[in-house]
């Protein structure tokens, strides 16, 4: 079996043990045939340790649901992220349809929990 290729994400964060974080992340361990790694260190949220951990990704993807009670910090991870022309996917708060309207304006694609629409848009924006 060919080996697949390991996609290199950043996923948004605010620090160990966020529902939402570890929700979506479940989802992508359970996607067949999709290898990836998350380059975000929760807890590590200072704009040094933010492009060191973007910088070496291919894609960004924020967690829309997280903009409401963190707007500084996902509004930081997304600055870094539109200054390194990093593609940014744009996760459907969990539950519910409606994008801040500050995030829908740059990201490349919106996207709701299903697994195999994630992963497909992933790969579409790589």
């Amino acid at each position: 079996m060919e080996k697949l290729p390991i996609n290199k994400l950043f996923i948004s964060h605010n620090g160990e043990g966020d529902e939402e974080y570890l929700n979506f992340f479940h989802r992508l361990l359970e996607a067949p045939d999709f290898e990836w790694k998350d380059f975000g260190v929760p807890g590590e949220n200072e704009a040094d340790q933010l492009e060191e951990q973007i910088k070496p990704v291919q894609l960004v993807i924020i967690l829309s649901g997280l903009f409401n009670r963190h707007p500084k910090l996902i509004q930081k991870q997304v600055k870094i992220s539109r200054k390194m022309n990093k593609p940014l996917i744009i996760i459907r708060p969990y539950g519910m349809e409606e994008v801040p309207i500050q995030l829908e304006a740059l990201a490349q694609d919106i996207v709701g929990w299903n697994r195999v629409c994630i992963v497909d848009t992933i790969l579409e924006n790589l």
